[in-house]
């Protein structure tokens, strides 16, 4: 009796994917997106309108990361297909914040005070707009997104002071599947 531990993937009408060695690549109406499985024990194989990813051997570590890659491969599809988006809220009690985007940084000006911006990296194809008190983060890729907002909230984190009395800095306060 063999036990089938193949994972597998639909793809939608208007998606294409396609493997290059271990770097697997999908195209979408909102996009494309790569990702590369370099370090993982799976094969990746792209037949027709499916994707099925295959563990190397048996077990169980080796089918729990299958798992995990068809979860990654179908955010991927979906990211693709409608996107994701996620809110930030900057937070200031006394000094003004000011958010700016320049080039693949956004610079956080008067934060807590400093006379110094504080930077934060913008990873891959994320697309960042300013509205207001909010920064809005869109992309295809929900690593990409996660990773830019995590930047962002780092670069705002207070040190040396006690976090529950100075709650200054930018916040994650919705995340969305379109």
């Amino acid at each position: 009796m063999s036990i089938d531990n193949t994972k597998k993937v639909e793809l939608p009408a208007g998606v294409t994917a396609k493997v290059d060695g271990r770097a697997f690549t999908i195209k979408g109406p909102q996009g494309s997106a790569t990702k590369d499985f370099q370090r993982i024990p799976v094969d990746i194989k792209v037949q027709g309108k499916e994707v099925q990813v295959i563990p190397f051997t048996k077990k169980k570590k080796d089918v729990i990361s299958a798992n995990t890659v068809g979860s990654i491969v179908k955010n991927l599809v979906h990211g693709v297909t409608k996107g994701f988006e996620y809110k930030m809220k900057v937070v200031f009690a006394h000094f003004p914040v000011t958010v700016k985007i320049k080039g693949d940084t956004v610079v956080i000006e008067n934060f807590v005070g400093e006379r110094s911006p504080r930077l934060a990296k913008i990873v891959g194809d994320c697309k960042l707009s300013i509205d207001g008190d909010d920064i809005i983060i869109k992309g295809v890729s929900l690593e990409q997104i996660g990773q830019t907002s995590a930047n962002i909230e780092l670069a705002t984190r207070i040190k040396r002071k006690d976090q529950r009395i100075f709650l200054d800095g930018i916040y994650v306060y919705e995340k969305k599947r379109n």
